[in-house]
């Protein structure tokens, strides 16, 4: 399962949910997740997000482009 970290009203979210759509041709379950239903993942992700979370590695922020989700998909 992908995790997603998101929240509301935050268009790079919504780029990188699109980018992801596209290059998880494997369809690979997602799950998106608000940062602020919890303390703890606020606090953890508030100034990362959005973050593509898998099988324990993670893409964020800035570095969130097609040849980074592409291999995190693929390790």
């Amino acid at each position: 399962m992908i995790k997603f970290y998101t929240k509301k009203n935050c268009p790079l979210c919504v780029e990188a949910l699109e980018l992801l759509d596209v290059l998880n041709t494997d369809d690979i379950p997602v799950e998106e997740i608000d940062i602020y239903q919890s303390d703890a993942l606020l606090e953890t992700y508030q100034l990362l997000i959005p973050v593509i979370a898998y099988k324990g590695s993670e893409v964020y922020g800035n570095e969130i482009n097609i040849e980074n989700i592409s291999r995190l998909l693929t390790e």
